[in-house]
């Protein structure tokens, strides 16, 4: 079996969750069955079995505090719309969790100690509901929120008095504000940084003190340019600062007894970890290697459990206690090569690129693999598939363009109503710094990415049509005005404020960023991927644009799948890989893909 199919298959853990007042029982997610499923662990006395066997695979699910039982989200196909269910952690039939509520997408959950529980949830018609739910067979679901725009809960303090929210009520789906309501409703207190939308300031809760009587309520906030923690007493009415003064993304959670926060570092692609005693002048640092740190949780013993990777080795689960935390069974990844900085001045200032390349010399053709979100950033972490392009004589570039996290805010919010353009002229920046230094071969330069990476890959095959030999394009947006209808209403909200409006209030904006808009335009051949149950990426849109390709006779080739925004069955994430292999080395010339 080739290397690159050995990554994709070997057996994968990811950061195991434990229930708050039983730590012994654990839940995570693997994909030791060829399908990514939630599995039940108890600690105590090692014993693991499967929760979930569904087709299509299942990733979101949560313990209640005592351990007793688990909450998974069970959607159709991998759509995102369901309810959740509720089973036993000893196994046993599933229940619905709350049955009078109807089907959704989901918009947050809590779980509390008395066993309520407070359900978000978003759908076309009402826009964001959340309700609370109470123990199993003491009533029915009382809804205690209602708003058009995006919302969803945020944490339930320790003893169930005080619910924290995540709301865009100001119009800014970008940037919350926070609300902190009694398990009626009612409001004990706010916290807007955009002043009623006219600052774009973001707020996220990080969760309350897990300590009984405990109000005070971790907040992640952007007042100094970059996310970072804070703690605010809702009840009290007072913030407190804390002296962490590291570059970058800052991030945290509380220790289990509540007497230091386990502070999360990305920056520059790095991630890295701290612990903060408040009160303290400054945080401890938490040794960790050098790479990415996909999750972390700090454990009742004092230990931190998380979960590790580098470009070239693959993901672990470790403690600092020394030990391997959760070892799966089976053959490991094969190790890949590691990654090297690129630093290109841009339009926008410094952009930071990521560079793989295969032995020998250059130039080399080239993926620019390009990453989704577009709040996301492409670090120093295990990938399977810039592996496999590396294995088959292909550079990879990834670049953390405007709009990408772990650059400070500014970075992150560039991007707004020239949507897409702006992002591909950091990417263009980088690429003619690839071609300039020899690195990449300009008659053999793909252009890559998924979800926001396929929309920016096929605009930037319209709006760039000379710089690119091959397009290939997965789960995109391929015609905006089409896809903002048909997307789930969260995603309309975030398309209103990174674009303005709607598309008929500032048709002007979507249509010029819109890839249909420059479709005839497209010159390299073009693949593309697509669910049939995507509600992120709808495949109405994607066929719009497949139309006005093959009307022209364009070279391209699309490839539909039975699920949603991407695939949680091994074979399948195989199988479009393969085809993209196969797809690039038959448009621009290379080896046996099989044979790699």
């Amino acid at each position: 079996m080739p290397e690159w199919e050995q990554r994709f298959r070997a057996p994968r853990v990811s950061l195991p969750d434990w229930a708050e007042d039983a730590p012994d029982r654990s839940l995570f997610v693997s994909n030791a069955t060829g399908t990514y499923e939630l599995y039940a662990w108890d600690r105590s006395n090692g014993r693991q079995r499967q929760v979930t066997d569904r087709p299509n695979g299942t990733t979101d699910g949560v313990l209640t505090p005592d351990g007793e039982a688990i909450w998974w989200f069970s959607d159709t196909d991998g759509d995102e719309f369901g309810v959740w269910m509720r089973q036993p952690f000893g196994g046993g039939e599933d229940e619905p969790a709350a049955p009078s509520l109807a089907p959704s997408y989901p918009a947050g959950l809590a779980i509390g100690r008395d066993g309520s529980a407070v359900i978000g949830r978003s759908t076309d018609e009402d826009g964001t509901t959340i309700h609370r739910v109470p123990a199993p067979g003491s009533g029915e679901a009382v809804e205690i929120y209602r708003y058009r725009e995006s919302a969803g809960v945020g944490d339930l303090s320790y003893d169930g008095t005080l619910i924290a929210l995540e709301h865009t009520e100001h119009g800014d789906a970008m940037h919350s504000a926070l609300r902190v309501v009694r398990p009626d409703g009612s409001t004990v207190a706010e916290l807007d940084d955009t002043e009623g939308g006219t600052k774009e300031l973001g707020l996220a809760v990080l969760g309350f003190a897990p300590v009984a009587g405990d109000p005070r309520l971790l907040v992640g906030h952007q007042r100094r340019g970059r996310w970072e923690p804070m703690i605010w007493d809702p009840v009290a009415g007072t913030e407190t600062a804390l002296p962490v003064d590291l570059p970058g993304d800052v991030g945290a959670e509380w220790y289990p007894d509540g007497s230091a926060l386990l502070i999360e570092h990305s920056f520059e692609a790095r991630s890295e970890l701290w612990r903060y005693e408040p009160g303290a002048a400054e945080p401890v640092r938490v040794e960790t290697p050098a790479g990415t740190v996909s999750g972390a949780t700090a454990r009742p013993d004092g230990t931190v459990e998380y979960l590790w990777s580098s470009a070239a080795q693959p993901p672990v689960v470790r403690s600092t206690s020394g030990a391997v935390v959760l070892d799966p069974p089976g053959a490991k990844a094969p190790a890949s090569v590691a990654v090297e900085d690129a630093w290109v001045e841009g339009p926008g200032g410094r952009i930071h690129a990521l560079v793989q390349k295969p032995a020998g010399d250059g130039p080399f053709p080239t993926v620019f693999e390009i990453h989704g979100g577009p709040t996301w950033h492409d670090s120093d972490a295990f990938a399977s598939g810039p592996a496999a392009w590396v294995d088959h004589g292909f550079a990879v570039v990834r670049v953390n363009y405007r709009g990408s996290t772990g650059y400070g805010r500014a970075w992150t919010d560039a991007l707004k109503h020239r949507v897409g353009l702006i992002e591909l002229e950091d990417i263009a920046a980088v690429r003619d710094w690839s071609v300039k230094s020899g690195l990449a071969d300009p008659q053999r330069l793909v252009l890559a990415g998924g979800s926001w990476g396929g929309y920016l890959t096929l605009l930037g095959l319209g709006t760039q049509p000379d710089a690119w030999a091959l397009g290939l394009a997965a789960v995109p947006v391929a015609d905006y005005v089409t896809a903002y209808h048909d997307e789930m209403e969260a995603l309309k909200a975030m398309d209103r404020t990174l674009l303005g409006g709607t598309p008929e209030e500032v048709p002007e904006r979507f249509e010029a960023s819109s890839p249909l808009t420059y479709v005839d335009a497209v010159r390299a051949p073009v693949y593309i991927s697509a669910g049939v149950n995507d509600p992120r990426c709808p495949i109405r849109q994607v066929e719009n644009y497949v139309d006005r390709l093959a009307a022209r006779g364009a070279v391209h080739e699309v490839y539909r799948y039975d699920a949603g925004h991407g695939s949680l069955v091994v074979e399948e994430r195989i199988k479009q890989v393969r085809l993209e292999l196969e797809f690039a080395l038959k448009h621009l010339g290379g080896g046996d893909v099989l044979g790699a």
